[in-house]
């Protein structure tokens, strides 16, 4: 179980030069940028969690806040019953993270690089060498098992790094954008290993925008904007508070009350105007 209580993430002007946050809300002094405000959720093992938003709206910085990439401005973050802030050692034991780089080591081999992250984790031996295999059969990585990651495609980059997030078998896996821009096979094969970690009684949360997967794989999706939740609930919820009969109807809906209420940048309004960018269709 991850829980997230009051969390918030404010940026001072000199640290966004670096962290595009278009979307995200200003404070009374305006060289701030509140890249969350307040956040709190519980997630619970056994369930898989979409995080919806527009590009900006916060979910990158709230998946990093979560595994202690960065420091909360308030708040705190439990991993079952690690605090992250005080005890970020012991809470990472127990992540497995995909983010949105997949960073593989280049001239080693597909099985190394999960192997060599396997052994950063204390494994070793039989217990190491069995979940690399079942990994590997999980993923359909036969073919590339023993390539070098040199000249690998975006999916095969994506299935090694993936396995390489949760070779040491973690109680929670936290995803960023795990199947964007994969090919049907590589999707449906991330597919699967999802509902096996589901299965297993793992903890998972994903972020995307693609409305299908979330709508077809979650049990629960968060949808956040301006660094706010504006709904937290399953695909019934998210359709009812959005008004709408489908997920994609839903969160434009959604969204567009969060704009009305609060003014948002240029930026903000040009991504629904134009045809709703980062939301997919597929």
């Amino acid at each position: 179980m991850i829980r997230v209580e009051q969390l918030s993430k404010v940026f001072a002007a000199r640290q966004t030069k670096k962290v595009q946050l278009p979307f995200a809300s200003k404070t009374n002094d305006s060289s701030d940028i509140v890249a969350l405000n307040n956040v709190s959720f519980t997630l619970n093992d056994g369930e898989i969690t979409g995080l919806l938003g527009l590009n900006g709206a916060g979910k990158s910085t709230l998946m990093r806040l979560i595994y202690g990439l960065l420091q909360p401005t308030s708040g705190e973050v439990w991993v079952d019953n690690f605090s992250v802030s005080q005890h970020a050692n012991q809470a990472r034991q127990q992540l497995g993270v995909l983010p949105d780089d997949t960073g593989l080591y280049k001239r080693l081999t597909a099985r190394e690089n999960i192997r060599y992250f396997g052994e950063l984790q204390g494994l070793a031996g039989v217990a190491l060498e069995q979940s690399i295999e079942q990994l590997i059969r999980w993923l359909g990585m036969e073919s590339i098992a023993d390539r070098r990651a040199e000249g690998f495609s975006l999916g095969e980059r994506m299935k090694t790094a993936l396995a390489r997030s949760i070779v040491h078998q973690p109680r929670h896996v936290l995803l960023d954008e795990p199947t964007n821009g994969l090919d049907v096979i590589t999707t449906r094969a991330v597919r699967r290993l999802l509902h096996e970690l589901k299965s297993d009684g793992r903890c998972v949360i994903f972020s995307s925008h693609l409305m299908h997967e979330v709508s077809g794989l979650c049990d629960r999706i968060i949808v956040i904007a301006h660094g706010e939740i504006l709904v937290d609930g399953n695909l019934a919820a998210i359709n009812d508070a959005g008004q709408a009969n489908n997920l994609e109807d839903a969160f434009v809906n959604l969204v567009t009350q969060a704009m009305s209420r609060q003014e948002p940048p240029h930026e903000y309004k040009k991504a629904l105007a134009n045809g709703q960018k980062g939301v997919s269709h597929e």
